[in-house]
């Protein structure tokens, strides 16, 4: 079993903060909420349901406000087309208190459990039908096709970390495409497919999305060997490749860090299935 990563800051004071600055936003929206405390990747954000509505807050030091993630959700609302399923964006708050800027988002609330929670790895064969695995790659498809100048992943950071954390030279990123950044068990639902946290999503190399999804399924083979054959029309092209190198070297410095230890040699394996080469020690 992989660690939960969505958890409560570890700071006692932070805890407090975050727990006010969602008080002032479910006032200031005239809800009251009703459901479990739900934190974000390690504790940035904290939510919960209010009736039909799903609050969330995100913060940050205020010199930080502002940009990719804060912008995200609110630029999908706006540019992705409804086909895909995701929650509607009712309202929207921004302030800041202290060291401490504040962006609380209002959303529908989605009463389709995830397929995981806690952390974003799988770890069950969920048994999804046919038709969700469908509605994802349809998803995928039609996600590729909007335009922005989002970027969601950098050429700048490929150039930075290829060697230390694959042990080859980076590679220049010619075919881009637009899609989430950030597919994981814990934001698909399932029986019935939404796609949730949409604020890093933007130009990625081709392949990224579905990688990053085949990394987070290795634990259980069977779900594994479903993304691969589900998007095998992107994985199994020379661009779809380099694009899953770039999830898989994300992920790797991630667990650097002490994130997913249980997944780490599954990824280590993984890219050097696709370099052909022992990959550097972490």
């Amino acid at each position: 079993m992989t660690a939960p990563v969505f958890t409560a800051p570890e700071a006692a004071e932070d805890v407090t903060r975050m727990r006010g600055a969602f008080a002032v936003a479910a006032h200031a929206f005239h809800i009251t909420p009703s459901g479990p405390e739900v934190w974000g990747w390690q504790g940035r954000t904290f939510g919960r349901r209010a009736g039909t509505s799903w609050l969330r807050v995100v913060s940050t030091p205020s010199e930080k406000a502002g940009g990719r993630l804060w912008e995200g959700t609110a630029l999908a609302d706006a540019a992705v087309p409804r086909t895909i399923p995701r929650p509607r964006l009712r309202n929207l708050m921004d302030w800041t208190h202290g060291s401490y800027a504040y962006r609380a988002e209002l959303t529908e609330f989605i009463t389709t459990p995830t397929v995981v929670t806690g952390s974003p790895v799988l770890d069950h064969d969920p048994n999804l039908p046919d038709t969700w695995w469908r509605d994802l790659h349809g998803a995928s498809r039609a996600l590729a096709a909007v335009p922005t100048d989002r970027e969601a992943v950098r050429q700048s950071w490929i150039d930075r970390n290829f060697r230390a954390f694959l042990g080859i030279d980076p590679p220049w990123i010619h075919e881009h495409t637009t899609g989430h950044a950030d597919l994981h068990w814990a934001n698909l639902t399932a029986p019935t497919l939404i796609i949730l946290d949409w604020e890093g999503w933007g130009r990625m190399p081709v392949g990224y999305d579905p990688g990053l999804l085949h990394a987070y399924s290795l634990p259980v083979p069977a779900v594994a060997a479903r993304v691969r054959h589900e998007f095998a029309d992107v994985l199994d092209t020379p661009a779809g490749r380099t694009g899953e190198l770039v999830a898989l070297g994300q992920l790797l410095q991630a667990c650097s860090r002490g994130v997913h230890p249980h997944l780490a040699p599954l990824i280590a394996r993984q890219a050097e299935h696709l370099i052909g080469a022992p990959i550097p020690s972490p």
